[in-house]
């Protein structure tokens, strides 16, 4: 969940089974169009950006599950629905909440909303591969026991 600090820094606080985790992604010039809408592609940026944040608050960042643990995430599909444009300016608020945890795989809903209105949704899939083959592995029970607690 987000809170901010007394100066509106963003806070994270662990992920909570209750509630989607939640990263603030502003609408800046380079990600929109001529228009001032935002780009269709620049929502993967956002999407990511949420995973990669809702990861870290378990402890772990990519670099070190690769480098320490020999195990990298991969997304192998992606689902998007765009129901309204985000503009320029806009404050984003990019949501994380896990769908479906398996052996090998995790699918992640997401939304990307501006106050109330969903302006963009996917649901991904995530693998879980070891390195540097990058052949398929069973989610380390380190990862899954944080994810589940």
């Amino acid at each position: 969940m987000l809170s901010a600090d007394p100066i509106g820094r963003p806070k994270i606080d662990s992920p909570s089974a209750n509630e989607p985790f939640v990263w603030p992604s502003r609408v800046y010039y380079e990600d929109t169009d001529t228009s001032g809408v935002v780009y269709h592609a620049n929502y993967l940026k956002f999407f990511e950006r949420a995973r990669t944040e809702w990861l870290r608050t378990f402890g772990f960042d990519q670099e070190s599950l690769k480098r320490d643990h020999a195990v990298v995430f991969a997304l192998r599909r992606m689902e998007l629905d765009f129901l309204r444009a985000a503009r320029l300016d806009d404050m984003l608020e990019v949501s994380v909440v896990p769908a479906v945890v398996k052996k090998v795989y995790l699918v992640l809903a997401q939304e990307a909303r501006r106050g109330a209105d969903v302006v963009a949704r996917a649901r991904v899939q995530v693998a879980c591969l070891e390195y540097p083959g990058l052949a398929p592995r069973t989610i380390p029970e380190f990862i899954q026991q944080k994810m589940h607690a």
